[in-house]
């Protein structure tokens, strides 16, 4: 199997042995992951940048200010997150968005932040990466308002119409291990709609391990449980599901990978 992780958190948190982390990936299949970057604290954007740099190969970083860490966010961190988007070497601008469930930032600080990333996009022609949960009408609202062109959704948990209106705006969806969870029928038929040129799958590591795997750490490794999963709900081969999404990740994120045709 060929697969592309298509959002992963790599922070020495969770991974303090990222060496090792890698080394399982590749033995699994990955042949890419978008390590995404953000803001840890005002001033500290964490080392995806640092990682993608020993590792070219297989990490590409994005750049952006989380919702929950929105409220936090000074001039100047913002001034930062732009200087280093437009780095070359930075396929997108997020992970932003929207957390109308924990609200560790008030909303109308959230919305704010997310506007601001969604100008950045346009600004410097690159995708976003999209954090909603809770929030649904508010974000696609807010798309629709600042014209965003491209991007995905990651960790889309949405329902079958939720999917469409993305769909419609011509964004992605990345499908997370909470899509082989039992209790997950709504995205499962999200899934099942939602044609496969415009899905991803990712892990989201640390967080949301897919099955088998539920209750550990999550790794990159583990995104081809999801591809499997996709497969499955989609009636293909596991390799089909996850080169095809692998093929999407790397068009959306101009990935420096070579592709079967």
């Amino acid at each position: 199997m060929i697969a592309i992780d298509a959002h992963c958190h790599l922070e020495r948190g969770a991974f303090p042995d990222v060496e090792a982390i890698l080394s399982r990936a590749r033995q699994a299949g990955l042949l890419h992951a978008v390590a995404v970057g953000q803001m840890q604290q005002p001033g500290d954007f964490g080392r995806a940048l640092e990682l993608a740099a020993a590792h070219p190969d297989l990490l590409t970083p994005t750049m952006g200010i989380h919702p929950h860490e929105a409220v936090k966010a000074r001039a100047a961190d913002f001034d930062e997150v732009e200087r280093i988007c437009e780095r070359p070497e930075v396929c997108a601008v997020g992970e932003t968005g929207l957390d109308f469930y924990y609200q560790h930032s008030p909303r109308e600080v959230q919305e704010e932040a997310f506007r601001w990333h969604c100008r950045l996009s346009l600004r410097i022609f690159k995708p976003l990466v999209i954090h909603v949960r809770d929030a649904h009408q508010e974000c696609l609202r807010i798309l629709l308002e600042e014209r965003a062109q491209s991007g995905v959704i990651h960790c889309f948990t949405g329902d079958r119409e939720a999917a469409r209106r993305y769909l419609d705006l011509g964004f992605f969806l990345s499908i997370s291990g909470i899509v082989t969870y039992p209790k997950s029928d709504a995205l499962r038929e999200a899934v099942e709609s939602a044609p496969l040129d415009r899905l991803m799958v990712e892990t989201d590591s640390p967080y949301l391990a897919p099955v088998p795997h539920r209750g550990k750490k999550n790794e990159p490794a583990f995104v081809v449980e999801v591809a499997r999963k996709v497969a499955e709900i989609k009636g293909l081969s596991p390799d089909e599901a996850a080169l095809t999404a692998a093929k999407n990740a790397a068009r959306l994120f101009r990935l420096p990978v070579t592709l079967p045709a």
